[in-house]
C-alpha cells in the first residue's frame, strides 16, 4: 500500500480556510470561466465541509473539557 498524495491528504483548518478564501477572491473576481468556476466552487464547498467537521471536533473538544472541569470542581 502506498501513502497517500499530498494533495490527497485533508488540509488543517487553517489550510482549507486559506484557500476557500482564495477561491472565493478568484470567483468574486469574475475572471473564472464557467468550467474553471465550477470546478472551483466544488472545491469551495468540499474546503467548507472540511471546516466544519474540524470546528465540531474542536468544540465538541471544548465541551468534553468543559464537562471535566466541572466535574473535578471540589463542592
Amino acid at each position: 500500500m502506498s501513502e497517500p498524495d499530498q494533495a490527497e491528504a485533508k488540509p488543517t483548518f487553517e489550510e482549507a480556510r486559506a484557500e476557500l478564501e482564495k477561491i472565493v477572491g478568484e470567483l468574486e473576481s469574475g475572471r473564472a470561466g464557467l468550467e474553471e468556476a465550477l470546478a472551483l466552487w466544488q472545491r469551495g464547498e468540499e474546503l467548507h465541509r472540511i471546516c466544519l467537521a474540524k470546528l465540531d471536533a474542536a468544540q465538541g473538544a471544548i465541551e468534553e473539557l468543559g464537562r471535566r472541569a466541572g466535574d473535578a470542581r471540589p463542592e
